[in-house]
């Protein structure tokens, strides 16, 4: 049987923000596999037991670029080891270099971005280098390339932690900027519902049918229970189903609709999501260190 330690349940409370009762309760169901226990608290909790589309598992920047005339843009995530780094101003810059060069030269993956010159070096070299002045391990991980129909915004937040590009079609300014801190703010997953991943819908599907099959209530109100759980939670997880931020009595949809605008395409980077950090345990580290200690110290008694 597996041990669930005080460190694994304070891992799925992080996550799920769920009671710490009920998270042993789901690890020791689960048999100590945090995925299935996080999927068990959905069960008996709901959607306020994941905390996980918000999580911040690694350290770094993103960055952005948009040329003069909104129709050309760029966004990168450049990973580091320490928040200290994510601040150091030669880092930042050559993030946002990287972010122009991806505008500018449209590479295809990663390998071609790195193999890029900058100056005399390539992205690559100048990435290594880096590595020798600031004395921590970074990685190029991640980019995106945008081509506008209306025209880009960009909004960054949290010291450069989450980033997002948006093309807006129609309506002015203020309200790009506006659907760009939205996006920043309630992290949808995709434009519409159309736009989720199969896979999220089944799994929320199959945890909705789970809780539904609980109440006792005859088939064909399961269902009508499931297929309203679903469309609600889809509505939280697409832009144009939520409540805007600034008036969450109005869906993002209605208030694009009342500006005569639209959104053709987003992209949203949270620096490290889905990262495993890693995170030591100090109190179990003292407590190994003790004994440790006390071992040896027997053993010296002992062999005296």
């Amino acid at each position: 049987m597996t041990e669930i330690t005080a460190s694994m349940v304070r891992e799925l409370r992080e996550r799920t923000d769920a009671p710490m009762m009920e998270c042993k309760k789901a690890l020791t169901e689960a048999g100590g596999d945090s995925t299935r226990a996080e999927e068990i608290l959905r069960i008996r909790l709901g959607n306020k037991a994941s905390k996980a589309a918000s999580r911040i598992t690694a350290e770094g920047i993103v960055a952005t670029h948009i040329t003069g005339d909104g129709k050309l843009g760029a966004i990168v995530e450049v990973n580091c080891e320490t928040d200290f780094v994510a601040k150091n101003a030669e880092f930042i810059a050559f993030a946002r270099t990287l972010a122009q060069r991806v505008a500018s030269d449209n590479p295809p993956d990663l390998a071609t971005l790195s193999s890029l010159k900058l100056k005399d070096a390539s992205v690559d070299e100048a990435r290594k280098t880096l590595i020798g002045k600031i004395g921590e391990n970074l990685a190029v991980r991640r980019f995106a390339r945008m081509t506008a129909k209306g025209r880009l915004v960009s909004y960054v937040h949290g010291g450069a932690k989450i980033g997002v590009i948006v093309d807006v079609v129609g309506g002015d300014d203020a309200l790009a900027k506006d659907l760009a801190m939205h996006i920043a703010a309630s992290k949808p997953v995709a434009l519409s519902g159309d736009g989720v991943p199969a896979v999220i819908v089944q799994k929320e599907r199959d945890i909705a049918l789970a809780k539904a099959a609980e109440s006792g209530k005859p088939a064909n109100i399961v269902e009508k229970m499931v297929e309203g759980a679903v469309q609600k939670f889809l509505r939280e997880i697409t832009l144009l189903g939520q409540p805007f931020v600034k008036n969450d009595k109005q869906s993002v949809e209605k208030l694009l609709k009342s500006n005569g605008a639209s959104v053709a395409s987003f992209v949203l980077y949270v620096v490290g999501q889905g990262i495993e950090k890693r995170k030591d345990d100090f109190a179990a580290e003292v407590m190994a260190q003790v004994g440790q200690a006390r071992g040896s110290s027997r053993l010296a008694r002992t062999n005296s």
